[in-house]
């Protein structure tokens, strides 16, 4: 016997940040390239690709990246009350957005968390920066379908 799954009406995609689907957090825990936006000083959207981790415990995702790059200065520049970013991954019809408040950090022990949170996802440990910093995003917001 088989059982249907239960399917949130169309236009519906809303996920519980802290206990999300369990195929929504399966998806966020394959490996997938995500991109993240920013917003430019100038209000224009700034879409590039990178890793995120989803730590639905701490309602927190999790970028690194260097403390010069354009994602990690348009967060700084929003000031700090921190920059409002959306993160996506898509996969065929899977996808899965995470919205929230982004705020960046170069505090070591925070780094390492998000290094390891990488290397577990992304099956690879990165290379050594000493100007590595970690952009969190406290989220507010989970859509998808995963």
């Amino acid at each position: 016997m088989t059982t249907k799954r239960a399917r949130t009406p169309r236009g519906t995609h809303s996920q519980d940040l802290a206990v999300p689907d369990p195929e929504y957090l399966a998806f966020w825990r394959e490996r997938h390239l995500s991109t993240l936006t920013t917003l430019r000083p100038d209000g224009t959207p700034h879409v590039v690709p990178v890793g995120v981790t989803y730590d639905p415990g701490a309602r927190l995702a999790r970028v690194i990246t260097d403390g010069a790059s354009s994602k990690a200065r348009n967060v700084l520049a929003a000031g700090p009350q921190g920059a409002p970013v959306a993160v996506c991954q898509v996969d065929g019809r899977r996808w899965a957005t995470l919205e929230g408040r982004a705020f960046v950090h170069d505090d070591p022990e925070r780094v390492a968390e998000a290094v390891r949170r990488y290397a577990e996802r992304y099956e690879r440990t990165p290379s050594s920066n000493p100007t590595r910093v970690v952009i969190e995003i406290e989220l507010t917001r989970a859509l998808g379908r995963g």
